[in-house]
């Protein structure tokens, strides 16, 4: 059932409706995302009943593992969101302002607010989210917490002002916060056990804590050194992702790592929160987007030179891996006239 409480916005010249999520629908539908969430009213998910977790109307995650051709329209939400991108790098705009949102950054939209995830498409990655109804939909709106919030008084002040009044939208998350979202997904993926709901209300009141605790602290800057290993393996990953002489070398997970200054574990943790993907997979996908690129260019290539030159030392093993990448041949792939999406990327 629909929430009764102002669900359509209106400006000077342009109404916007809440959220009604149809591309990410169809990306669920098509198997292009993997999702789970439960849900209330129109928002995809499973069934919630009303009586669960008052005011909580929608809660989930999804997992991109490619990059995606879709995005979600500028809408606005019935209640405060709060989202987690895990793994990935993904573009956000609020109240056109433009952010690229990283892996362990999380974000606060209130309902009065415009926003949009993608850019125009959004990238691989693992985002977690909920939808918490604060009764308010204007910013003079006096906020009203769920009775199953269990922050004293006085945090849940100092919560509503933080959330209220900070034009920051991104912000750098904490161990605590991440280990909440966590939780949460697992319930969400146990929600028919026992005891689900009471698990989640805990999850729920210690992720409003660690929000609380992160805006206190002003958890707003990596530490530095930490943001330039980062900064080094999205460099790196980029060059395999633009630059075709990179990605045809005879890479192995030990000497990528120690191209970037690192050991296999970090470079590996990095590289996952960067690309959603292993360094092996993501080297694969690489490697055939470049060799998708050069059939189209170069028709006459034979598919094992073409294979070759992209860095594959099995012709049967390339074949196998574009077929399941593309669902056609290198061969028929070569020979269609229109390229699927995917191979621009």
């Amino acid at each position: 059932m629909r929430q009764q409480l102002a669900p359509i916005y209106q400006t000077r010249r342009t109404r916007h409706e809440i959220d009604r999520c149809v591309p990410q629908r169809r990306a669920i539908a098509e198997g292009k995302i993997r999702f789970h969430a439960l849900s209330k009213g129109h928002y995809p998910g499973k069934r919630m009943k009303a009586t669960s977790l008052p005011g909580l109307n929608s809660i989930g995650y999804w997992d991109a593992s490619e990059p995606q051709d879709w995005g979600l329209e500028a809408h606005r939400n019935e209640g405060v969101e709060i989202s987690f991108l895990e793994t990935g790098v993904m573009d956000f705009t609020v109240d056109r302002q433009h952010f690229e949102v990283h892996a362990g950054d999380f974000i606060v939209t209130r309902p009065w607010q415009l926003h949009r995830l993608g850019g125009p498409n959004i990238g691989p990655g693992r985002l977690h989210w909920l939808i918490l109804d604060v009764g308010v939909r204007r910013p003079n709106q006096e906020w009203r917490w769920p009775a199953w919030v269990s922050l004293t008084p006085p945090d849940r002040a100092a919560l509503t002002r933080q959330l209220r009044h900070n034009e920051n939208p991104v912000w750098k998350s904490s161990p605590e916060i991440a280990t909440s979202f966590r939780g949460l997904a697992e319930c969400i993926r146990r929600w028919n056990q026992p005891h689900m709901e009471s698990r989640m209300l805990n999850l729920l009141n210690q992720l409003l804590l660690g929000l609380l605790d992160a805006s206190t602290q002003h958890l707003t800057h990596e530490n530095a050194e930490l943001a330039l290993r980062r900064r080094t393996v999205e460099l790196f990953l980029r060059d395999l992702t633009e630059n075709a002489a990179s990605s045809s070398e005879a890479w192995t997970l030990g000497k990528m790592a120690a191209q970037c200054g690192l050991g296999i574990t970090s470079f590996s943790k990095y590289c996952r929160e960067l690309v959603n993907a292993g360094p092996v997979e993501f080297l694969n996908r690489c490697r055939l987007d470049q060799a998708a690129r050069l059939l189209k260019a170069n028709p006459k290539l034979p598919v094992t030179e073409t294979a070759f030159r992209c860095g594959f030392n099995s012709s049967q093993y390339f074949a196998t891996s574009f077929r399941r990448r593309f669902r056609k041949t290198p061969r028929a792939y070569r020979d269609t006239r229109t390229t699927p999406s995917v191979a621009a990327q």
